[in-house]
């Protein structure tokens, strides 16, 4: 057995609202998030996935970087990376994604606004690349 200890990753934990379960507020979490109760407000978790379950009735918007929709949200939607709505779904509100699917017997009022992801910017380089002096032949091949 190792002596290291054993660190979970924080996307790995997920919050639970349960079914018996009503927040009026903001909900703001740094991981994921599964709404099986009542939620009116706001929900962000911008890094992490929120699903919203089958019991679930959201009146909010909801701004993750995943939202799979099982239940009810009457609300705007907005995802960095993609918004699953399922059969048995019913959102009324706007989505702003990069990528949605929108399966067969979902409910879905609103509008679609497809935004590719943002690249993710590159890390500065600590110091610029000595420059070479420029000599009045270079450009010119040069025969042996």
């Amino acid at each position: 057995m190792s002596s290291i200890p054993h660190r979970v990753a924080e996307s790995a934990s997920t919050a639970t609202i349960g079914k018996a379960v009503k927040i009026v507020g903001q909900i703001y979490t740094k991981e994921d998030l599964n709404v099986d109760g009542d939620v009116e407000g706001t929900i962000e978790s911008t890094d992490n996935k929120v699903t919203i379950g089958t019991t679930g009735r959201v009146q909010a918007s909801v701004k993750a970087r995943e939202v799979v929709i099982f239940g009810q949200v009457q609300g705007n939607v907005e995802a960095v990376d993609k918004v699953d709505i399922r059969r048995e779904a019913k959102l009324i509100g706007d989505i702003t994604t990069a990528r949605i699917s929108i399966e067969d017997g979902a409910l879905f009022k609103g509008s679609i606004d497809i935004r590719k992801p943002e690249p993710k910017a590159a890390a500065p380089a600590t110091s610029a690349p000595a420059a070479t002096p420029a000599s009045p032949t270079a450009g010119i091949p040069v025969s042996r």
